[in-house]
C-alpha cells in the first residue's frame, strides 16, 4: 500500500503501482473502479484575506454524476461535500486556527468497508491536529482521483494549495517523525543509522545521558511542501557530516545570543526556519521520502553526527484515544507510552526564529 497519486500547480502523476509507476502512460483504469479505502491529503494556506477559498473540487457526468471538494469559509471553517448522484453527503470541521498565513494539511481518509471516515486539520508547526469523524464514508472512483492528481476534467484547485496527494491506506495525523533513514544517531555502542535502530537500544541524549529507545516510528510521504526534505551541511550546527531532515524537525540551538534574547540555555528551532542556502537548503532525491524517529521516556535531544536534534514529542496523546489510534503510535499499548508534558525546550516561534537565524547569519 502506498502513495499512488501527487499533485500541484505545475505537475502531477498517478500510478496504482506508486511513484515507481508515476512514468507508466499505458495504465488502464475502468471508468467504475474503485478505491474502498484511502486518504486524500491537501497541503495549503488559508487566505490571509479571509476570503472563501475552493481548495480543491471536481466533478464528474459520467459513469454516474458526481462531485467532490474541499472548501474553506471565511470564518475558519473547512467544508466537505461529496456528492454521487442525487445522494450528497456534507462534514464540517471546525478550524481553531487564528493565524491563517501558516502552512495547514487537511487530511480525507475514507474506509468504506468499516463504514467509518475522517476529516482532520494540521498546523504542522506547532504541531496541532483537529479532527471530526465521519459515519458511513464511501468508496471513492479511481477515475476521479487519477483525473484530479493529473489536473485534468473539471479539476479546481485554489491558488494557496501548494500539493495534494492520494494514498490507499488510512494515512495517519499527528505527531511527524523527522530523520531520514542514514541519518545517524549516537548510541552507547557508537553512531548507527536511525533506521537500524531498534526498541531498548542506549541512545545518547545531548546532556550526554543513555536514555532508552521505546519505540522507532516511520513514515513515508510525497517529498513535497512541508515534507520535502532539508540538508543541512558540514560545519554548521556541530554537524561532522551533511544530514537531511524534514522541515519540522527541530535543532537544538544554544549560545549567548539564545540566553540573551530568550533568556533560556537552549531553544527548539525547526529546520525550515534555518533555510539559507548555506548551510541549509533544500535536498534532491526521490519523490518520496521516509522519515523516523526515536520516542523516548521522556522528550529529550539525540545527538546526530554532533547536532542535537529532538527526539519524537507526543505530548499526551496517550489520554486521547482517537488521537493515538490516528497516529503513527497506533496500535501501540497506550499504558506503556510515556507523557511529555512539555518539550524539552522551548520551540521558537516562526518570527523568533526567523529573527534568531538572522542575526546568526549576519
Amino acid at each position: 500500500m502506498t502513495w499512488i497519486g501527487v499533485s500541484d500547480h505545475n505537475d502531477g502523476w498517478f500510478s496504482l503501482k506508486g511513484a515507481a509507476g508515476a512514468q507508466d502512460t499505458d495504465e488502464n483504469i475502468r471508468p467504475d473502479s474503485l478505491l474502498p479505502r484511502g486518504t486524500l491529503l491537501v497541503e495549503t494556506r488559508l487566505s490571509p484575506e479571509n476570503r472563501p477559498q475552493t481548495l480543491l473540487a471536481f466533478r464528474r457526468s459520467h459513469p454516474w454524476a458526481g462531485t467532490f471538494s474541499l472548501q474553506a469559509l471565511p470564518d475558519g471553517g473547512i467544508v466537505l461535500i461529496e456528492a454521487q448522484g442525487n445522494d450528497t453527503r456534507t462534514a464540517v470541521l471546525p478550524c481553531p486556527y487564528n493565524d491563517r498565513t501558516d502552512i495547514v494539511r487537511l487530511t480525507y481518509s475514507w474506509d468504506a468497508p468499516g463504514r467509518t471516515g475522517r476529516l482532520s486539520i494540521e498546523r504542522p508547526q506547532p504541531n496541532s491536529t483537529h479532527s471530526v469523524m465521519l459515519p458511513n464514508s464511501r468508496p471513492m472512483v479511481l477515475d476521479d482521483l487519477s483525473e484530479i492528481m493529473l489536473g485534468r476534467g473539471h479539476r479546481e484547485m485554489d491558488r494557496e494549495v501548494t500539493f495534494a496527494a492520494v494514498s490507499d491506506k488510512i494515512e495517519p495525523v499527528g505527531p511527524m517523525p523527522g530523520l531520514t533513514a542514514h541519518t545517524s544517531l549516537l548510541t552507547s555502542l557508537g553512531e548507527k543509522p536511525v533506521h537500524r535502530i531498534r526498541r531498548g537500544d542506549l541512545v545518547i541524549t545531548d546532556r550526554g545521558e543513555q536514555v532508552p529507545v521505546l519505540h522507532v516510528v516511520r513514515r513515508t510521504v510525497p517529498a513535497r511542501g512541508s515534507f520535502h526534505p532539508i540538508r543541512l551541511r558540514a560545519g554548521y550546527f556541530g554537524l561532522t557530516r551533511d544530514i537531511a531532515v524534514s522541515p519540522n524537525q527541530k535543532l537544538v540551538l544554544r549560545g549567548s545570543d539564545v540566553e540573551y534574547m530568550f533568556g533560556r540555555e537552549a531553544v527548539l528551532v525547526p529546520a525550515r526556519h534555518l533555510l539559507n542556502n548555506i548551510s541549509a537548503f533544500w535536498a534532491k532525491g526521490p519523490e518520496m521520502v521516509t522519515y523516523y524517529q526515536v520516542l523516548l521516556p521522556g522528550h529529550d535531544a539525540v545527538m546526530a553526527s554532533g547536532c542535537a536534534l529532538s527526539s519524537l514529542l507526543i505530548g499526551r496523546i496517550r489520554r486521547k484515544p482517537e488521537a493515538l489510534a490516528a497516529s503513527v503510535l497506533a496500535g501501540l499499548d497506550r499504558a506503556r507510552l510515556p507523557e511529555h508534558a512539555q518539550p524539552a525546550w522551548p520551540i521558537l516561534k516562526p518570527f523568533e526564529a526567523i529573527t534568531l537565524a538572522s542575526s546568526r547569519a549576519a
